[in-house]
């Protein structure tokens, strides 16, 4: 699972991982596609065709988005890094270092820490932004580095409520505006085997779309111990993806690559969600440690009136299975690579791994100076999770306009947030979080739940 991924390429050198790549692969996925501005060779600061980049967040999946675009066939540097604490930063460079130490250039100045840190890196002198911050943080930090004129590659999902996804949709807009990339890191977009089948579905391979299935059912997450010292807020933020205004749930932060994959199939995003859930396993039921759902059912629907049905779980020693499957008048298809029925077919070319792939594509038409924008998909994928989140919560029938329009706001204020700040979920005097009833919570600003 994504959430749980450690920063494997640290023995990898970039100079190993190219001997071993063939660069036949590298824009594989956006052959044939449309790419909105050909503007020939893409010239940086200085003139140098060297794109310059700064991280923001220093987890794991950031640093390894920026290994992976040092693997890349393009010149690339990282020049700045941001992060709620120092010692992730010093860490993340630390693997960078090794995996590729001439193409860090990250001088003890130009380490930012904090909640606004974001601000120095972006400020600095980058050509592109990784964002891989956990979800809560990331409409304002996207909307910054859009008005700095940055491109930008922003890890899944983009939001955790109904303002921040609005608030993403206006940026995606704004950077169509300056002619600024935005890549979006729902990597089965860019495998080969993903984008072949799909194709063929769309194509009609297995006729009209009834019915999709998806699923993201893993096992556990992680978990820190409160420091001696550690205010609230630190505490949240190192326990990010167990607080709803700051992850979005599992079904946010996870299970998005699987109901993107249904809606891409679909070529469309559902109207209406039902759902249930609850949380009885999270951190062995132990709620002064997190307030998150552990399992999520979820039915869609979209406006012709098919369905996608939606399992998310984390349960040590239950069903392991992440994966999605359609159901077509004239047959099935499993989207990462077969089709069964009147047209049956499988993937048998080269599809490499999509999060490696996705920085390929990204550099190599940044280079070409071909700017795509991925932001709006994402935002959509994004918002899907959320209202089936709000649904699961609730326990009612949501309306995606309806829920877009007038969902709550999870965190106010929050492009102030230090962290000496009071977080907006706090514990109660028993010490426990307060999670969804279903019921009794509403989904919509204004209303008690």
């Amino acid at each position: 699972m994504d959430v749980n991924r450690e920063f494997s390429m640290s023995q990898t050198t970039r100079r190993q991982f190219l001997a071993t790549s063939s660069s036949a692969v590298v824009g594989t996925s956006l052959a044939g596609t449309s790419l909105a501005g050909s503007l020939g060779k893409f010239a940086y600061a200085g003139g140098s065709d060297e794109v310059r980049v700064a991280l923001v967040g220093c987890g794991g999946r950031g640093t390894g988005a920026v290994a992976q675009i040092f693997n890349t066939s393009g010149s690339t540097k990282l020049v700045a890094a941001a992060d709620a604490f120092r010692g992730k930063a010093d860490a993340a460079l630390g693997n960078l270092r090794n995996h590729d130490a001439g193409s860090v250039d990250v001088p003890q100045d130009r380490i930012f820490t904090g909640l606004d840190g974001y601000k120095q890196a972006i400020d600095s002198d980058c050509d592109l932004v990784v964002i891989a911050t956990p979800p809560g943080f990331k409409p304002q930090q996207f909307e910054y580095a859009v008005n700095s004129g940055k491109h930008v590659f922003m890890e899944k999902p983009v939001a955790t409520d109904a303002p921040g996804i609005r608030r993403v949709l206006a940026s995606v807009q704004e950077s169509k505006r300056r002619n600024l990339m935005v890549a979006i890191g729902l990597q089965r977009r860019h495998e080969p085997k993903y984008m072949e089948t799909v194709k063929r579905i769309h194509d009609g391979a297995i006729g009209d779309v009834i019915l999709s299935r998806v699923y993201w059912n893993g096992g556990g997450i992680w978990y820190r111990d409160r420091q001696p010292g550690q205010t609230e807020m630190g505490f949240q933020c190192d326990n990010w993806y167990h607080f709803n205004w700051i992850c979005g749930d599992q079904i946010v932060e996870q299970h998005i690559h699987n109901l993107d994959v249904g809606c891409w199939v679909k070529g469309s995003y559902p109207v209406e969600c039902n759902g249930m859930g609850g949380g009885e396993m999270r951190v062995g039921g132990d709620r002064t440690k997190s307030q998150i759902f552990d399992h999520t059912f979820c039915e869609y629907t979209f406006a012709d009136g098919t369905k996608m049905m939606s399992q998310g779980r984390h349960l040590d020693g239950g069903w392991i299975n992440v994966s999605e499957a359609v159901h077509g008048s004239k047959g099935t298809a499993n989207p990462s690579g077969s089709i069964a029925g009147a047209n049956p077919w499988r993937f048998e070319g080269r599809s490499p791994a999509g999060h490696q792939q996705e920085q390929h594509d990204l550099i190599e038409a940044l280079v070409r100076g071909d700017i795509y924008n991925e932001g709006e998909y994402g935002a959509h994928s994004t918002f899907t999770a959320i209202l089936g989140r709000e649904a699961c919560y609730s326990g009612k029938v949501l309306k995606w306009d309806e829920l877009l329009a007038r969902g709550r706001n999870l965190a106010p204020g929050i492009d102030d947030y230090t962290m000496d700040s009071t977080p907006p979920t706090m514990p109660g005097p028993d010490g426990q979080y307060p999670v969804p009833v279903p019921g009794k919570y509403s989904p919509f600003e204004g209303e008690k739940g």
